[in-house]
């Protein structure tokens, strides 16, 4: 079986040296509770949680499966106990409002505690995850009444919420939805369709579920315009706001997945199911924008928590596991081989992992800082600046970290070897696990577009030049520092040709649309890159300063990670450039008829 130790040193290297979070949490309304105690606190149980009780029922998850019995879905042994204990620890409310019943600490430190989850049981943590993003969605667009109804329930744990967008015949475009909304008694609606790929959708967990779901009232426009929200619980409450008489939705059937086996992964049957609108008529798409932003930012976190995962199995092994001997000699003369983390190629692989682990730590813990900031700022211009610059980042941490999640836990097995390939192990889990996370919530293709088209060429690149502003400033600052030198220079020009390859695409654009779509995915992938090698620049400076301190060894590996990503990993933001120039036209070039000549379809 795997193991796992939450990573809570260099947690505390990027919220307290580097982010300097005590200082933000000062200036935030909310963060008088959110004292170095407390974080402390919440670090040390949240690891003592995901290591004791999530990590020991993931394999035995995976193997197990849930299971479908006229309607009702069992999540695998120890599912319910450990949701339990969820409940119980008080872990739900941790950032929810306290007016219902939350505890009112900053979206930041629930996202620590989400990295440790993803990083022990992915599958299990997707049961409570979307409960936050439906509570949000409520919180920000729900009646008083849809409030007290099941707000509170939410916050408390005792039920989950679920998102219903995707149908059969459509996934991304959700304007061609074919669920309807007909108006009944008072301001009930009767919600019948067919939603796919719901997670959580069904399960033994909580007491009830709150389905949010996407349908059309009967006089609706076409299209995303005539798209509306509605909240349909799996238990209709009774007058004292308890579970009453069952709704009428249930599930059909349980996806045969690739990964995640352990979460209950539903095709979701309305049939005449009593819903209520949430929000204004035909405004559904936006509002349920609330809840789809908070689920993009919670996967970029799963992909942070399999690279982590990965990487700490991967050392364990290659430390242990002996094989050849070094070249340059042998370095374990009493043994008969060498361990494989002295060869070049496997500590190549391990670095790769350990990068993308410590660059997405300090990405999510950077883009948290943003959202602490739109939800609890005091000043409006301090929020739309927050919200500027975490609408632009929201991409980059859901596709980026998702990408680079895929290909370090591909390296896990490549480092196990053959080891790998087996289910014993459990890095081939984490490869399954981790391959959902490129599509759900919005593949990566449509997250790119998100990022190049709507939010930076859609403000003419004002979203982008607030974050590049910063980076500058940053170079600037520390032009003349010899210890950054090898980070500043390079890092300077990648921030300078980011808006050159911005006004590029957005030049060719203007005569042909399609140039948009051909740069974005690559467009993405180099934003990710530069925005980790940022990171690692104030990374290197805070290390950098530390050296003559009591932990040299901790400063002193983060200084050589910074250097193998600039010198391993950020190069390939040449080639993304590259590919980003080249343009549309071999892209477009063949017909869509043509792309099968040689072969009968």
């Amino acid at each position: 079986m795997p193991s796992y130790q939450a990573p809570i040193r260099d947690m505390r290297f990027v919220m307290d040296e580097m982010l300097d979070y005590p200082a933000h949490y000062a200036r935030l309304p909310s963060g008088d509770d959110a004292s170095p105690d407390v974080v402390s606190a919440i670090l040390e149980e949240g690891a003592r949680f995901a290591r004791d009780v999530l990590l020991p029922i993931n394999q035995s998850g995976d193997e197990e499966g849930c299971l479908l019995e006229g309607g009702e879905v069992k999540a695998p042994n120890g599912f319910k106990e450990a949701y339990q204990q969820y409940v119980e620890g008080g872990w739900p409310s941790l950032a929810a409002d306290p007016a219902h019943g939350g505890q009112g600490l900053p979206p930041s430190l629930a996202m620590l505690l989400s990295e440790m989850i993803c990083a022990t049981n992915l599958a299990w943590g997707m049961y409570p995850g979307l409960s936050h993003g439906a509570a949000d969605a409520l919180k920000h667009h729900g009646t008083d009444e849809q409030k007290a109804t099941y707000l509170t329930k939410l916050v408390e744990g005792v039920w989950t919420g679920t998102m219903c967008l995707t149908e059969p015949h459509c996934g991304t475009d959700l304007g061609l939805i074919k669920t309807r909304a007909v108006p009944t008694d008072g301001d009930a609606y009767a919600i019948t369709g067919t939603k796919i790929f719901i997670s959580a959708g069904e399960h033994n967990l909580a007491e009830n579920i709150v389905h949010l779901v996407l349908a059309k009232l009967p006089d609706a426009p076409e299209g995303s315009k005539g798209i509306s929200l509605f909240v349909v619980p799996k238990f209709l409450p009774d007058t004292q706001g308890n579970v009453g008489e069952r709704n009428g939705v249930t599930c059909g059937s349980l996806e045969h997945k690739m990964g995640i086996h352990g979460n209950a992964t539903c095709v979701m049957n309305f049939d005449g199911a009593t819903g209520y609108l949430v929000g204004p008529p035909n405004k559904g798409l936006a509002c349920m924008f609330t809840m789809m932003n908070a689920a993009r930012l919670g996967v970029g976190i799963q992909g942070l928590g399999l690279i982590e995962a990965s990487f700490q199995n991967s050392l364990s092994y290659a430390r242990d596991r002996l094989q050849m001997r070094s070249l340059s000699g042998k370095q374990a003369p009493e043994k008969p081989a060498d361990p494989i983390i002295v060869h070049p190629d496997v500590r190549r692989m391990l670095l790769t992992q350990k990068a993308f682990a410590e660059g997405g730590r300090m990405l999510v813990l950077y883009a948290a800082q943003m959202l602490d900031v739109v939800e609890h700022g005091e000043s409006g211009e301090e929020r739309d600046h927050a919200e500027t610059l975490l609408g632009l980042l929201t991409p980059i941490v859901k596709a980026f970290l998702t990408e680079v999640g895929f290909e370090s836990t591909n390296e896990g097995v490549q480092i196990y070897g053959g080891h790998g390939f087996i289910k014993e192990w459990g890095m081939e889990q984490l490869v399954r696990d981790a391959r959902i996370t490129r599509l759900y919530e919005g593949t990566t293709g449509i997250q790119a577009l998100d990022l190049l088209g709507r939010k930076v060429l859609m403000s003419q690149g004002e979203s982008l030049k607030v974050f590049t502003k910063e980076i500058h400033k940053f170079c600037k600052a520390e032009a003349d520092n010899p210890a950054l030198k090898e980070f500043v220079e390079p890092l300077a020009k990648l921030n300078a040709e980011w808006g050159e390859l911005t006004m590029g695409v957005g030049m060719k654009a203007m005569q042909d649309r399609e140039e948009v779509g051909a740069a974005s995915v690559d467009y993405l992938m180099y934003s990710g890159y530069v925005t980790l090698a940022y990171l690692f620049a104030r990374a290197a400076k805070q290390a950098s300063a530390s050296l003559e301190g009591d932990d040299k060894a901790f400063y002193t590996a983060k200084l050589n990670t910074a250097r193998f990503y600039y010198q391993r990993l950020l190069p390939r933001t040449k080639a993304h450039a590259q590919m980003i120039q080249s343009g549309a036209s071999s892209l477009m070039a063949i017909s869509s008829e043509d792309f099968g000549l040689g072969f009968e379809i």
